[in-house]
C-alpha cells in the first residue's frame, strides 16, 4: 500500500512541479461570445492555483492576475492539472457580440464542492460577485437548475468584461470539462444530451445485463450473479456521477449519500465486486485458496476504505489539505491495486492453472481487458498524465458496456454448463436411487421368503399336528366321558385352531406363493394367488380379472403389481369381514391400474385406521407405489365397503 501511495505522489509531484516553476504564459485571447459557442477553450482561458487558506474573493483574483500568477491552459480537450488540493482560478476576457443584452452560462460538467463567479465589467475596477453553486445539492435546488454546475451572468450588447471563476474541489484530481456559452445554447445542448452522448444505449445495456443476471440467479441461486448485479449497480452509479446525471435522476438523500461516499469510493466498490466475480468465475477457491483469500481480502479492504473515506473526509478536511491529500492518495493507490490485482490473478491462473482454469482465465481476460483499458484511460486522464478522449461519454462507459456484453455471454455459457451438470447429477441420483430401491426390494423379498418358509415349514406343520391331536381318539374318549360344557369348549377351540391354520396358510402364500425368480406372467400369477386364497370354505369369495396385455409388462413392474395385489388381498381377508373381494388389473396407454374392492365393513380413510400403528399394509402399498412414481386412491366409508385403486406408470 505504501508503495502505491508513494508511486502516485511521485507522479503528482512530477506533474505539478513543471507548471509551478514555469513562467506565466501569454494573456489569453479574447472570447467573442456568439449565440452558439464551442471549444476548444485553451486559447481563451487562463488558470491559477492558489492556496485554499488565501482569501476567496474577487479582489484576490485580480491581485493574482496583477502578480502574473495566471498562465495559459495546457493543450488538450479537457482542462486538467492532476492531483492538487489547491483552489483553482479560471479567467477569461469575453465580449458579447450579440445586438441585445444576453444571459450567458459558465458550466462545469463535473462535481465541485463549490464554484463562484466574479465579473469585472470592462476589465476595470474590482471584480464583483455574480453567482455561486455547489455540486453537493441536486439539480432542482441549484440557482441555475441543471445537470452541470452552472453560473449565469448577463452582458449588455457588445459589452466587454473579464470573468473570474473560483473552483474548490477536494476529491483530489482537478479534472474540469467546462464551457461558456449562452443560456439558450446550453439548454439546447442539454435537451439532446442523452442521445448525443450515447447514454440511451449505454443505460439500456447496463439495465438489461443486470436484469438478465437476476433472472439467471433466480434459476441457479449462484452468487456470481448477485455480485454481477452489484458490479453493474456501482459502476453505473459511478458513471452517472461522472456526467452529473445523478443530479437529475436521484432523490436528494441518495444523491447526498453518493457524494458523501465519494465518486472514487463508488468506483472502488465496483472494482471490489468485479474482483469477486473474477474469483468465482475462474474458480479460485477450488484451485488457488491463498490467491482467493488475497483477492477476497483486497475486496473487503476496498469496501472498508470506501466506508472510512466517508467517515473521515469531513474531519480531515477541517484540519487542512495535507491530511486530505494522503486520504485521496491512499484511495487512488487502492484503485490501481485492484486493477492490477485483476490482471495478476488472471496471469497466475492462466500460466500455472490446470487446463480448464486456464481456459476460464483466457475467456475472462478478454472481457476484463475492455474494462481495464477504459478504467486505466479514465484514471490516467484524471491524474493529468494523459488527455485522451476516444468516445462519448468516456472510454470507461464503453469499456464497461463491452465487458458486460461479453461477460453476459460467458455467464450464459456458465448457466448452460451448470444446467448440464445439474441434469447429469439428477440422472446419477435417479440411477443411484433406482439401484438402492432395487436392493431394498430385493432385501424385502428375501425377508418375505424367509418368513414364508418359517410359516410354511415350522409353524404350519405344528398347527396341523396340534389340530389333528385335538381331534384324536384320546380327546374324543375324554369328551364322551366329560360334561357337555367340555364338548362345547372343545368345539370352540377347534374352530380357533382351524382359523389359525387358515390365516397362517394365507399369509405364507401372500408372502411368497411362488419364488420371485420363477414368477409367471402377471395374469397367471394373480389367478394362482386367487385360487390359493379361495381354498377355504369360510372365507370371502375372491375373483380376479386381468387384461391379457399384462403379459408383456416389465418384470419389475409385474412383480410390484403382484405384491400390491397380494398385500391388499391380505388386508381385505384379515380386516374387511367381507363376503366377496374383487380384483381388477387394467392396462392403458399411460400405465397400469389396479383395483381391489370388497363389500366389507369399510373404514374412515382419514381416521385412526391409517394413523399411528394401524394401516401398516396400506402404508406399505403406498410406499411401494410412491417408489414407482405411482398413486394410491382409497375410497371407503364405514359400512360401505372399500375400493383401493393404484395407478402405476409404465417405465
Amino acid at each position: 500500500m505504501r508503495f502505491f501511495v508513494l508511486l502516485s505522489w511521485l507522479g503528482w509531484a512530477g506533474l505539478l512541479a513543471g507548471p509551478a516553476g514555469a513562467h506565466p504564459g501569454p494573456p489569453a485571447d479574447t472570447l467573442f461570445l456568439k449565440a452558439v459557442n464551442d471549444g476548444p477553450w485553451n486559447h481563451y482561458f487562463a488558470y491559477c492555483l492558489d492556496d485554499c487558506a488565501r482569501p476567496n474573493n474577487g479582489a484576490e483574483a485580480a491581485a493574482l492576475w496583477a502578480a502574473g500568477r495566471f498562465r495559459g491552459m495546457p493543450p488538450g480537450r479537457v482542462f486538467q492539472v492532476g492531483y492538487t488540493q489547491d483552489r483553482l482560478w479560471l479567467r477569461a476576457t469575453v465580449v458579447n457580440t450579440l445586438p441585445q443584452r444576453t444571459r450567458f452560462v459558465w458550466s462545469l460538467y463535473t462535481f465541485v464542492d463549490s464554484a463562484t463567479l466574479y465579473v469585472q465589467p470592462g476589465g476595470r475596477g474590482a471584480p464583483r460577485f455574480v453567482a455561486a453553486t455547489s455540486g453537493r445539492v441536486v439539480a432542482t435546488q441549484r440557482g441555475f437548475p441543471a445537470r452541470a454546475s452552472c453560473l449565469p451572468f448577463w452582458l449588455e450588447a457588445h459589452a466587454q468584461a473579464v470573468v473570474y471563476l473560483r473552483v474548490d474541489s477536494h476529491t483530489g484530481a482537478l479534472y474540469l470539462p467546462t464551457d461558456l456559452t449562452t443560456a439558450e445554447d446550453y439548454l439546447a445542448y442539454e435537451s439532446g444530451f442523452f442521445m448525443t452522448k450515447n447514454w440511451v444505449w449505454l443505460l439500456g445495456v447496463y439495465l438489461s445485463s443486470a436484469l438478465f443476471n437476476l433472472i439467471l440467479y433466480a434459476f441457479l441461486r449462484d452468487r456470481i450473479h448477485l455480485w454481477y448485479g452489484a458490479y453493474v449497480f456501482f459502476s453505473t452509479w459511478f458513471l452517472l456521477m461522472e456526467d452529473g446525471i445523478d443530479a437529475w435522476l436521484l432523490p436528494p438523500w441518495a444523491y447526498g449519500l453518493g457524494w458523501r461516499l465519494g465518486q472514487y469510493s463508488v468506483l472502488l466498490l465496483a472494482l471490489a465486486c468485479g474482483l469477486r466475480i473474477m474469483g468465482l468465475f475462474v474458480r479460485l477457491r477450488q484451485g488457488w485458496p491463498r490467491l482467493y483469500r488475497f483477492s477476497a481480502g483486497l475486496s473487503v479492504g476496498a469496501a472498508a476504505c470506501a466506508g472510512a473515506y466517508a467517515v473521515l473526509f469531513g474531519p480531515v478536511l477541517a484540519q487542512g489539505p495535507g491530511g486530505l491529500a494522503w486520504l485521496n492518495g491512499t484511495r487512488e493507490a487502492l484503485l490501481w491495486a485492484l486493477l492490477a490485482a485483476g490482471v495478476g490473478v488472471l496471469a497466475v491462473v492462466g500460466v500455472r492453472g490446470r487446463p480448464p482454469q486456464r481456459r476460464l482465465a483466457a475467456l475472462y481476460g478478454l472481457t476484463y481487458a475492455c474494462f481495464f483499458a477504459g478504467c486505466a484511460n479514465f484514471l490516467l486522464n484524471r491524474s493529468g498524465l494523459t488527455n485522451i478522449h476516444l468516445a462519448n461519454p468516456n472510454a470507461l462507459a464503453w469499456g464497461l458496456a463491452l465487458e458486460l456484453l461479453a461477460l453476459s455471454a460467458l455467464l450464459t455459457g456458465r448457466f448452460r454448463h451448470t444446467l448440464r451438470q445439474n441434469a447429469e447429477l439428477r440422472v446419477r441420483q435417479l440411477r443411484e436411487r433406482a439401484v438402492a430401491g432395487q436392493r431394498l426390494i430385493g432385501a424385502q423379498e428375501e425377508e418375505r421368503a424367509a418368513l414364508a418358509r418359517e410359516l410354511h415349514d415350522a409353524l404350519a406343520p405344528g398347527l396341523t399336528a396340534l389340530h389333528l391331536a385335538w381331534q384324536g381318539r384320546l380327546v374324543r374318549q375324554a369328551l364322551a366321558q366329560g360334561p357337555p360344557l367340555l364338548a362345547e369348549a372343545h368345539a370352540h377351540t377347534e374352530a380357533l385352531l382351524r382359523q389359525l391354520r387358515h390365516d397362517v396358510r394365507t399369509l405364507s402364500h401372500v408372502l411368497l406363493p411362488i419364488p420371485a425368480d420363477e414368477l409367471p406372467p402377471l395374469p397367471a400369477a394373480l389367478a394362482l394367488l386367487v385360487e390359493t386364497l379361495a381354498l377355504t370354505d369360510d372365507g370371502p369369495r375372491v375373483t380376479a380379472q386381468c387384461d391379457a396385455d399384462a403379459d408383456g409388462l416389465p418384470a419389475p413392474l409385474a412383480q410390484a403389481a403382484y405384491r400390491i395385489v397380494a398385500e391388499l388381498l391380505h388386508n381385505a381377508l384379515r380386516h374387511a369381514q367381507a363376503s366377496y373381494v374383487r380384483v381388477g388389473v387394467r392396462c392403458h396407454h399411460t400405465g397400469l391400474r389396479i383395483t381391489v374392492a370388497d363389500d366389507g365393513r369399510g373404514f374412515d380413510p382419514h381416521g385412526p385406521a391409517l394413523v399411528g400403528r394401524g394401516g401398516l399394509g396400506l402404508r406399505g402399498v403406498q410406499a411401494r407405489a410412491g417408489y414407482l412414481r405411482g398413486q394410491v386412491l382409497i375410497s371407503s366409508q364405514p359400512g360401505q365397503g372399500t375400493v383401493v385403486t393404484v395407478e402405476l406408470p409404465v417405465f
